[in-house]
């Protein structure tokens, strides 16, 4: 169930031909797959969010940060296949129009619902097909639909990403549920990447605000494909109570608690990011430690996993390790080269200041497994962080080559 995994949310999606009509065809191609979903709470949520860094931000990230002003949150509308970007008045009188039918529907005040949009960048939303879309969405609305809601949202991606996680806490059982859609520019501070964690813990007002970029920066901030960060990227977390529990308040041990499980589910989903990252074969996985702040291992881990040198010798499983160390190099971390140590898949391939006789093939052996995994010890402190990513390879050229043809 996903995202309707906790109780009090519900889930309804609909198929309207978005990136159909994006492209510029004349009708909806038959058996056409779910591109819109409609998230509902029986309750008001307190709810967090982050979004792109882009200067460039999309009509549905700008109506959401007005609207999360308000924090009296109850309902999502998710459109798939385009963007809604760059599209001027008529953009934001689209996303606003969305957000007030999907209201009308709920009975809500449409600045109690906010709105995500994801696909080609510069044209104009396919409103007459939206608009029976979110009826039907309206009107499909289940526990059960989280699984649909996160197969609706997709682009390039060539599978559902999801986490559902379940704790005692306060007093009574709290459940998480996640779902997030990301293949391909991606890139830290946001990426091409839509993301939303729920949960039923009841919390005082303001807490999942508090909390949703510290763990962004620990998560979906950590993971890189290509380098591109997008214009509509959104990082969403709603609490709407329904488990019954005493409300969580900030600085106590049960917030730290609820916060290390909120963090848990955002990582699963980055990981599943990185692992689908367009024309991906392989996952990697940095974990840098004992550098001199948490900040600084974040910055070294995300050099690395970002390298297209990185990417390119592990796609083609060439032992080439001087590459991580000259990425870590110009991460803007502080590094002591005599202090670092350095393992590929388990092989110790620099350590005092020098590469160390290792044997190329096992490092080559290890460059060619579907998972890898990079770990730099910088003996400086004790920040430590992890990042993801994925290979570079042809099949991304050939995708991104063909995206709106």
């Amino acid at each position: 169930m996903a995202l309707t995994f906790p109780r009090g949310f519900r889930a309804g999606t609909a198929a309207c031909g978005i990136k159909a009509f994006t492209a510029g065809a004349s009708a909806i191609p038959s058996g056409q797959r779910d591109d819109l979903c409609v998230i509902h709470s029986s309750r008001l949520c307190d709810t967090g969010g982050v979004f792109t860094t882009n200067k460039i931000k999309a009509a549905s990230v700008v109506i959401d940060q007005l609207h999360l002003q308000h924090n009296r949150v109850q309902a999502l509308t998710i459109t798939s296949g385009n963007a809604n970007a760059c599209t001027g008045a008529q953009g934001f009188k689209d996303a606003l129009q969305i957000a007030k039918l999907s209201a009308d529907r709920l009975d809500l005040d449409p600045d109690q619902v906010l709105v995500s949009s994801t696909g080609v960048i510069g044209r104009y939303l396919p409103m007459d097909a939206i608009k029976p879309g979110i009826a039907e969405a309206c009107g499909k609305l289940s526990d059960e639909g989280g699984a649909a809601a996160a197969r609706a949202i997709m682009t390039t991606d060539l599978a559902p990403k999801t986490a559902e996680l379940e704790l005692e806490l306060a007093g009574a059982t709290i459940r998480l549920g996640g779902m997030c859609k990301g293949s391909g520019m991606i890139h830290p501070n946001m990426a091409t990447m839509l993301a939303y964690v729920t949960t039923d813990a009841a919390v005082e007002p303001g807490l999942m605000g508090k909390l949703v970029k510290s763990i962004a920066d620990r998560s979906f901030n950590q993971v890189t494909v290509d380098g591109d960060s997008s214009t509509n990227d959104t990082f969403l977390m709603l609490a709407n109570g329904a488990a019954g529990n005493q409300p969580i308040r900030s600085g106590t041990l049960e917030a730290e608690q609820l916060e290390m499980a909120l963090l848990e589910v955002a990582q699963q989903l980055a990981r599943a990011i990185a692992r689908d990252g367009e024309g991906a074969t392989k996952l990697i996985t940095v974990k840098v430690t004992d550098a001199f702040s948490d900040a600084d291992a974040r910055l070294a881990a995300r050099a690395v996993a970002a390298s297209s040198l990185v990417k390119t010798a592990i796609h083609g499983g060439d032992p080439n390790w001087g590459r991580i160390v000259c990425a870590l190099g110009y991460s803007g971390a502080e590094l002591a080269l005599d202090k670092l140590h350095l393992t590929v898949g388990g092989e110790v391939v620099f350590a005092h200041g020098a590469g160390v006789d290792v044997d190329l093939s096992a490092v080559r052996h290890a460059f060619e497994q579907p998972e890898i995994e990079i770990v730099a010890t910088l003996g400086l402190a004790d920040g430590r962080a992890e990042a993801w990513g994925c290979d570079l390879s042809e099949e991304y050229v050939r995708i991104n080559a063909d995206y709106t043809t």
